[in-house]
């Protein structure tokens, strides 16, 4: 298998040799860009499978970069792994909008990048794979569709369910069309782990609202025997196939009259290690037709198509999933699990937009705590850390559900009243300012500690404020004049 190709695009030329260096200790083949006009020159050559970029240099400006780079078909699903010395919350939101696929901060460690390497590489080769066996789907489509009557309908299933669905909802695509194309009242699909004793029904078209019911395998021969031999398994009538015969012994001592004459079990992997498995369970009652060797052939072509498509909804899932979470992190203060200062920038405008635009009023607390440096400097930084916590739990458990907590930075929080003018204002912080100073933080054992905050109140409507940056200055100036008029107490 040939080495994946990166290209590190850095300009610092020390970190450039050296990223290069380690990645070739790594089986890395590695192409060098110290800037723009280096990059693309590879580019036009060859598409890497990742490209590393640094965007700390002007040599390199990320933004610029990125939007060329996801603009150009060639290049469009290459993932980009961003270096930078800037703090993450001003970095990772505007680079993942523009298509970066993660980030990493400077300076970093080795494993670290070569972990969110191995990722990118993995994930780019299974998108690779699914649009390979989506690409070879289609070109037997072709050959398929002046068959029979049969062939037309795989074809219908099979543009159904590779359009842009959810696993979920393939899947109850998939039992649907296939019942009615085989003209059968009972299609299932089940899931299952290699070498498991139980499944799950994901969906049944007799049963529309059923979804992940917990099946005993010893109860399904069919099932159990198509995903031990990995080989379809057609019974064309469970009363008389001796596969059935422990089962059918059940039956009888249980009473139970099985409606089911025929059943065609279709094993297939979600996964390229296999651990993952399925079962497409087709079956016909009494008064159906027999399932034959043809419904199988049928049945076959339709699950192979459709497991490319699944796999492909999972990636996609799991990219989305992981674009999500790095949002978040980009969003979230993470000792406090609060927003940050720069998410409570974005959410700050958004509320004093809509207060200006429904005459609305609007009203922002700054709250600081009272000596907070006197606890760093006794106990230690994990007290400390242990009474930002808390505070951010106690702010928390006091504010509406339309109202916003933030760490503002240091020991500085900010809480957001929508609708909430300074009189109400005042009555919440404090109600704020009377909670805190009677929470006991207990820590070390048995100690405890009290802590006591001053309250800053800016308000809008006011003459004094027109944008975001008003409303913050104010509420900061109220903070001053509480901190010097003796501390814990609420000034607006």
């Amino acid at each position: 298998m040939a080495e994946p190709v990166i290209l590190a695009a850095i300009a610092d030329d020390l970190l450039l040799k050296t990223v290069s260096w380690f990645l070739k200790e790594n089986g890395y083949h590695v192409l060098e860009a110290p800037d723009v006009e280096a990059l693309f020159e590879h580019l036009e050559s060859v598409v890497p499978d990742l490209l590393v970029l640094d965007v700390t240099a002007e040599s390199l400006p990320g933004p610029l970069v990125l939007e060329r780079i996801k603009a150009d078909d060639p290049w469009s699903d290459m993932p980009v792994l961003i270096l930078s010395a800037m703090p993450p919350d001003d970095v990772t939101v505007r680079m993942l909008g523009l298509g970066a696929a993660d980030f990493i901060g400077k300076p970093f460690r080795v494993r670290e990048l070569l972990a969110r390497i191995v990722v990118q590489l993995r994930v780019r080769q299974r998108l690779h794979d699914a649009r390979e066996e989506l690409r070879t789907t289609e070109l037997q489509l072709r050959r398929a569709r002046n068959d029979a009557e049969s062939q037309r309908k795989l074809v219908d299933i099979l543009h159904e369910v590779t359009g842009d669905f959810a696993p979920d909802e393939i899947y109850h695509i998939l039992v649907r069309r296939v019942a009615r194309a085989l003209n059968i009242t009972h299609c299932s699909l089940i899931l299952a782990r290699t070498g498991g004793d139980s499944a799950l029904v994901a969906t049944a078209y007799e049963s529309p609202a059923l979804r992940n019911l917990e099946i005993r395998l010893s109860r399904y021969p069919e099932v159990q025997e198509a995903l031990e031999r990995e080989q379809a398994v057609l019974i064309e009538d469970v009363r008389r196939d001796p596969l059935f015969a422990n089962v059918r012994r059940d039956w009888d001592a249980e009473g139970v009259e099985v409606a089911i004459r025929s059943v065609i079990a279709l094993p297939f992997t979600l996964d390229l290690d296999r651990r993952q498995a399925g079962v497409f369970f087709l079956r016909t009652t009494r008064d159906e037709l027999p399932l034959t060797q043809e419904d199988v052939e049928f049945a076959e072509a339709v699950i192979r198509a459709a497991v490319a498509a699944i796999r492909k909804a999972q990636v996609i899932e799991t990219t989305m999933a992981d674009k999500a979470r790095l949002e978040q992190l980009a969003s979230t203060d993470p000792l406090t699990q609060l927003l940050n200062r720069r998410a409570l920038t974005e959410r700050l405008a958004g509320e004093l937009d809509r207060a200006r635009r429904y005459n609305h009023a609007l009203a922002l607390l700054m709250v600081d705590l009272d000596h907070f440096k006197q606890v760093n400097d006794t106990y230690g930084h994990p007290v400390g850390d242990q009474v930002l916590r808390e505070i951010a739990d106690t702010l928390l458990r006091e504010v509406r559900t339309v109202d916003i907590v933030a760490r503002y930075g240091g020991e500085e929080f900010v809480v957001v009243l929508p609708e909430q003018g300074e009189e109400g204002a005042l009555v919440f912080a404090e109600r704020v300012r009377l909670r805190i100073s009677g929470h006991e933080i207990r820590h070390n054992g048995n100690n405890v500690l009290c802590m006591t905050v001053s309250v800053g109140i800016a308000s809008f409507p006011s003459a004094y404020v027109d944008s975001t940056d008003d409303l913050i200055a104010r509420a900061d100036e109220a903070l001053y004049r509480a901190k010097a008029s003796g501390r814990n107490t609420v000034r607006s």
